[in-house]
């Protein structure tokens, strides 16, 4: 069996009113989807993050640059075929958009091989567990939703069955250093640290009248001092654990904020590759690690991050905010990991997440998502939401 073609298609949805992080506002969501295809017929669906910039830069990268390189390899020999391309990419490479569109290739393969063995991904990964505990993940910024639309919203999350969820701060153009002046719509939905606080202190006290706990981020965005002074107010308040906090290349402050808080420090999302994560794992500078399969460098890269993590008695989170295929990868990642914990569950309006599949991912009333027992990925897309939201033809 050889690789016969790669393929990435763009989908996009647009929003009627955008929502906002710590640095970015986001008017529309792409998902760049990755095909394998064999010369047997077989194919694989993975997924390419395209965070941070155009969809059409990864897809050019997976089917001009990566896609030549694996051609007529043997799907099975995916370590073999990860380290060809890493090496063959290396002097322009080793991260950002290459890394990315790695990742779709390899979850693909992995889709692949595991339609061969019939098998999950998971199982063919090790196997740790067939359920996983979701928390809700949103909270963004958004125009008209003030303190107390956004602890309603948590609420409403609450009321579902949710035991955690997850808010964003820190759109603080007050703030030294941060890259928020240099982003995009620089000018919606800013925040003042006093009025993120209000924001906090209003979904904790929702949280606590369901015996529940929210969890914060700042998407990369305060300086050390900023971050500690938040974190010591946000720890007495019972915030579970602060993500992201700083920027990607403070390790130094990283390791500081660690050791001065009571409560995890989780990240780095926007970190990709195990040489990267190795530096923030071995000095401490994160309790939770949080790499994404279809970002840090898909499953097999994922997976040694995870063990690295593990070494070092760190719990591995990934951090999953795309489309259904982002979301499946991300569970078997998780569901095959000892050192695992709870899986990020976006709750945005997204049709890419649940529109997309023939048989879309669901809670189950047990407050679970179990996973499937079908060969690979065990997805199947749905040709009408391709159709509707698919951008490159």
């Amino acid at each position: 069996m050889k690789i016969k073609q790669v393929t990435a298609m763009i989908l996009r949805y647009q929003y009627e009113n955008g929502i906002a992080d710590a640095q970015n506002y986001f008017s529309t969501r792409n998902a760049v989807l990755v095909e394998v295809e064999t010369d047997t017929g077989l194919r694989g669906i993975g997924e390419s993050a395209c965070f941070g910039g155009p969809a059409e830069s990864t897809k050019y990268i997976v089917e001009r640059e990566l896609a030549p390189l694996i051609v007529g390899e043997d799907p099975t020999n995916i370590e073999y075929i990860w380290k060809k391309i890493f090496d063959r990419t290396r002097q322009h490479g080793r991260g950002g958009i290459i890394m990315a569109a790695m990742s779709g290739i390899d979850v693909a393969l992995w889709d692949i091989l595991g339609k061969i063995a019939g098998l999950p991904v998971y199982k063919l990964l090790g196997g740790y567990t067939d359920k996983l505990l979701p928390y809700a993940s949103s909270g963004f910024y958004s125009r008209g939703k003030d303190t107390k639309a956004l602890a309603q919203e948590v609420g409403n999350y609450f009321e579902q069955g949710f035991r955690y969820a997850k808010i964003k701060v820190g759109r603080n153009p007050e703030v030294f250093l941060s890259p928020l002046p240099n982003m995009p719509f620089t000018q919606e939905c800013n925040y003042s640290l006093e009025e993120d606080l209000e924001r906090v202190e209003a979904c904790c006290k929702v949280a606590d009248e369901f015996g529940a706990k929210l969890i914060v981020d700042a998407n990369n965005t305060w300086n050390t001092f900023t971050a500690i002074k938040m974190g010591k107010i946000f720890q007495k308040l019972g915030v579970f654990w602060l993500e992201e906090p700083l920027h990607l290349d403070n390790i130094e402050g990283s390791v500081e904020l660690a050791a001065a808080l009571d409560m995890p420090v989780a990240g780095y999302e926007s970190e990709v590759g195990l040489y990267r994560f190795r530096e923030l794992i071995r000095r401490h500078a994160v309790d939770i690690v949080q790499p994404d399969v279809i970002w840090s460098g898909g499953f097999t890269e994922c997976r040694k991050i995870a063990n690295f993590a593990h070494a070092h008695n760190m719990p591995c989170l990934p951090h999953v905010f795309s489309s259904a295929v982002s979301l499946a990868a991300n569970a078997h990642f998780l569901a095959s990991i000892c050192n695992a914990g709870i899986l990020e569950l976006d709750r945005n309006v997204y049709p890419l997440r649940d529109e997309l599949l023939e048989e879309p991912i669901v809670v189950a009333p047990d407050g679970y998502i179990h996973m499937s027992d079908k060969p690979g990925l065990g997805i199947e897309l749905r040709e009408d939401t391709i159709q509707k939201y698919r951008v490159d033809l």
